[in-house]
């Protein structure tokens, strides 16, 4: 009997014993699997909500930079400008209420907007594609946009507003306004184009429900602009709304349009209830894109997954001798399944945006995993440091004007540095290549982290087809009647090479038709374009290929070069202005052209476009004043160089 009850003491104390440490191994297992698969959630956090962020800039500065560009160039269009002075002595008048009309109405049906406006500074008129709407009055709430336009010195701005025309049903759009000027400068007018919510409110939606992010665009005083539950037309501050008083100043002082602000931050009282935030501006819009995912429902999956794990584990004590080994590993199963799900999400999200994603080891200079060894060795490149396969895919693959910026960007060197000094994407475009023919456009974006398990630096790096995409961007900065640079883009472009370039001496030209208004009037708007076409293919016979050629006006152009001397100069302005003097004929109308050129010169660092497009057209005028049909060249100082009489 004793016996038996020391057996059974035995026992109870085994099993105690076996279920402390039982007990013991699977709490201890459970706390280390939660903090390693926390950590990972919060890397795929952060890797879903930087990739969404630049999808949605890309897609938003595509959608954006069309209708900017349409209500630029309709500021600077020289016929309206004229059309808009002669208003006073019309107010009366159909025809010209008619003519305006036809104008909106014709780029309207052009390029698909929803509305298109312009309002006189003069008489208050308000014409759409439909004639003339309602007159602006100062004391009306909704023409607030108006007047504020009129008081700033933006060339265009953008506001969301509810859209008052006839016929609009009051639906919610996205305005861009743009000035117009007068030869004086003076503001004559506003002109503009409208795009409704519902698209922009379809991409945010479409991000949201794929990636389990909210996306706003908020404007410079943190107040949201379009979001799928807020618009601009009703005030609503996103940081208080969202609880993020505390990163306020960060995010609204950040205008950089190149790369993402990423934060975490506390949303609640416990210490893992974070949020993070990736901000990024956009220039076109000057709005800026927030991205925010939180961590409430990966923890709220967590405990869920401990509280199964507990019943499990009773069930375990009860049955310990018994199905111990099975219980053990249906335990694991569980503590790896929620990796497994988070990694399976953020795989299959970033497949969708990418052709193939690869991992390196930065510290060690390594390559990571079988399909990055597979693919360095399928290029001659397997079995060698990775920087060495850096530069032997970049021999095979990569055009050669961009294979010392790719190699210079995600050296292990450079990668390790820019992560230290807190960057942790790089990104690079180029032109890529798989039978050394024919190139398409490529963009490598890579994210960095620091990887605790082997206490090294990693790198992984997603490769994307860019080709339709910079396609777009090319056409959109591009005139579509000329093939000529927009306004906007040859300001761009020259402000680059100045900065770039500094050492280089540049010629500036503005070419203007002499007498294209009579030439319009005389045979029609459409004689006219192709007079522009014709004047406009001779400009470009005279240049090279890599010069910037740009629109600047209904008949004003301008080009912009490297010089080697002024007795070279002065001999190619000499060259064009003959070019210039052309026949035009169509069809049974014909008519001969020429040209006024004016050119100013930059002979030293730190110019700027508009000192040298104010220089130049000082020239024209002197050109001009001269009699038209030549050129003068002038210093930035106003002291003329050359003219066509010196010839």
């Amino acid at each position: 009997m004793k016996s038996i009850q020391t057996n059974k003491n035995k026992l109870l104390r085994t099993n105690l014993l076996i279920s402390i440490i039982l007990i013991a191994g699977f709490v201890t297992t459970a706390v280390f699997s939660y903090r390693a698969n926390y950590q990972v959630s919060l890397n795929n956090i952060e890797q879903v909500s930087s990739l969404s962020t630049e999808g949605i800039y890309y897609q938003l500065s595509s959608l954006f930079s069309k209708p900017v560009n349409i209500s630029l160039t309709m500021a600077h269009d020289s016929l309206l400008v004229e059309h808009l002075m002669k208003e006073p002595s019309h107010l009366a008048d159909k025809a010209y209420e008619e003519t305006t009309k036809e104008y909106l109405k014709t780029y309207r049906e052009k390029y698909g907007f929803d509305s298109v406006f312009l309002v006189s500074t003069v008489s208050g008129r308000y014409y759409n594609f439909n004639g003339v709407d309602r007159v602006m009055e100062r004391d009306n709430p909704e023409n607030t946009w108006y007047f504020d336009m009129l008081d700033s010195n933006k060339e265009y701005s953008l506001n969301v507003d509810n859209d008052e025309v006839s016929g609009a049903d009051n639906k919610i759009t996205t305005f861009v306004n743009c000035r117009i000027q007068d030869t004086n400068g003076a503001v004559i007018g506003i002109v503009g184009v409208g795009i409704r919510m519902d698209y922009i409110k379809e991409l945010l939606q479409n991000y949201e429900d794929t990636y389990n992010v909210k996306a706003n665009l908020i404007n410079e005083n943190g107040e949201i602009e379009i979001s799928t539950s807020y618009t601009g037309y009703e005030a609503a501050d996103w940081f208080e709304i969202y609880g993020q008083e505390g990163i306020r100043d960060q995010i609204l002082s950040w205008y950089e349009d190149t790369k993402n602000l990423e934060l975490w931050t506390n949303t609640g009282t416990e210490e893992k209830e974070r949020s993070f935030v990736v901000s990024r501006y956009i220039p076109e819009l000057s709005w800026m894109l927030i991205v925010e995912q939180d961590t409430g429902r990966i923890i709220q999956e967590m405990y869920m997954q401990l509280y199964k794990t507990c019943f499990v584990l009773a069930l375990v004590v009860i049955a310990i001798l018994v199905i111990i080994t099975s219980v053990i590993r249906k335990f694991n199963l569980q503590i790896t399944k929620l990796v497994e799900e988070r990694q399976a999400m953020f795989k299959e999200a970033t497949e969708q945006l990418y052709d193939s994603i690869y991992e390196l080891n930065l510290t060690k200079n390594c390559y990571v995993g079988k399909t990055t060894e597979d693919y360095f060795s399928n290029l001659g490149a397997g079995g060698v440091p990775f920087d060495q396969g850096l530069r032997i895919i970049a021999e095979k693959q990569i055009k050669e004007e961009y294979r010392k910026g790719y190699i210079e960007m995600f050296a292990p060197e450079n990668a390790i540095r820019e992560y230290e000094a807190g960057n942790n994407h790089l990104s690079y475009d180029f032109l890529f290549t798989l039978d050394g023919a024919d190139y398409h456009w490529m963009r490598v974006e890579t994210y960095l982290f620091y990887s605790e398990e082997d206490c090294s630096v990693h790198m992984f790096s997603y490769r994307k087809n860019i080709d339709q995409e910079k396609k777009k961007e090319l056409m959109a900065q591009t005139d579509e009647m000329t093939g000529f640079l927009t306004k906007t883009a040859t300001e761009r472009l020259i402000e680059k090479q100045l900065v770039e370039k500094k050492e280089e001496k540049y010629a500036f030209f503005i070419c203007d038709i002499d007498n294209f208004k009579q030439v319009n009037d005389r045979f029609g708007h459409a004689f006219g374009d192709y007079c522009i076409c014709s004047f406009t293919k001779a400009i470009r016979e005279h240049f090279r290929k890599d010069d910037i050629l740009g629109r600047i006006g209904g008949d004003e152009f301008v080009v912009f070069i490297p010089y080697s001397s002024e007795r070279w100069l002065e001999e190619k302005a000499a060259e064009l202005s003959k070019a210039l003097e052309i026949v035009c004929t169509k069809e049974q109308s014909s008519c001969q052209v020429s040209a006024s050129i004016g050119i100013s010169i930059s002979s030293q660092a730190g110019n700027r476009f508009d000192q040298l497009y104010q220089s130049a057209d000082a020239a024209l005028y002197q050109t001009k004043k001269n009699g038209k049909n030549g050129f003068t060249i002038m210093e930035l100082t106003g002291e003329k160089v050359a003219d066509s009489t010196d010839l």
